[in-house]
């Protein structure tokens, strides 16, 4: 079949004018800054401190909230309204011990009225050149003038040695909270895991990659009794603890990253005490 070059020069612009009227689909800039667990050797003076937020990660980029994943959450335009131009990284929380709650909100398909019970709880500015310190304080003044009721910036304070940091452990854990997050005041801001970003448990978490469904035996026989899971680092071990029994009748599917705790390792590299906590949801 013979087409005139005047027929594919139309054609051409008519396929290029389409797609250019087709928004792109999101691609995170940069992946997210990541915390590596608190050791003994900080020196706790050089950080700034935070309540660590059990909420659901979410990065503002100026004109929509996109998950971990690289997808927008259907947050309705009244949540959003008023929310700077500039970036923001922070976590969509809707108080302490709701994380399953605040998680059932925001992970729908189309915008919600029980947004009203979450808040945009905001702590770096990604965009920003400057330090951590100053990009604290460039957020505090962001966040003013917004003026939103559901965005607030997270509270930072400063602790005077590793005595204090431990009391402010068992204060806010003692009260619900989850940890402490500290972030070093002269550190740029950067992406993925650095000892700029620390957290600090009672016990870390982790995530892996249920790879196999064990069954069970006893008292949980004809249901599951463990899952085998992958690390990113390539480790390979079970976990039999922290399941519900409505959990072990329908176990996290073979391939699903989830969210594990743990009190150390091994000295072969195993977590100790692996006990399961839920599954990472992929908006």
């Amino acid at each position: 079949m013979y087409f005139s070059k005047r027929t594919l020069f139309l054609a051409a612009v008519f396929i290029l004018t389409a797609f250019a009227a087709v928004p792109p689909v999101f691609a995170v800039p940069h992946d997210f800054a990541l915390a590596n667990p608190y050791g003994k050797n900080v020196d706790v003076s050089k950080y700034l401190v935070s309540e660590k937020l059990d909420g659901v990660r979410a990065y503002w980029d100026g004109k929509r909230l996109i998950s971990r994943g690289g997808n927008v959450f259907a947050a309705p335009f009244w949540f959003t309204q008023g929310f700077p131009s500039e970036p923001m990284d922070g976590e969509l929380w809707g108080g302490r011990n709701s994380f399953e709650k605040t998680s059932s909100i925001v992970m729908r398909d189309k915008p919600h009225p029980r947004w009203k019970k979450i808040k945009y709880m905001v702590f770096d500015l990604p965009a920003h050149k400057g330090e951590f310190r100053k990009r604290d304080k460039a957020l505090k003044k962001l966040v003013r003038s917004a003026d939103s009721p559901y965005l607030e910036k997270v509270r930072q304070f400063n602790v005077r040695d590793k005595r204090e940091l431990r009391r402010k452990l068992k204060e806010i854990t003692k009260n619900g909270g989850e940890g402490l997050i500290l972030r070093r005041k002269d550190s740029p801001h950067r992406s993925g895991r650095s000892d700029d970003l620390l957290k600090f448990k009672l016990f870390y978490d982790a995530e892996a990659v249920v790879i196999a469904h064990n069954p069970g035996r006893g008292r949980f026989k004809g249901m599951l009794g463990s899952v085998t899971v992958k690390t990113p680092e390539g480790v390979t071990f079970k976990i039999g603890t922290g399941f519900s029994n409505k959990e072990r009748v329908n176990p996290p599917p073979i391939g699903s990253t989830i969210t594990y705790k743990y009190t150390g390792f091994t000295k072969n590299g195993i977590p100790k005490f692996a006990s399961f906590q839920r599954v990472r949801e992929e908006k």
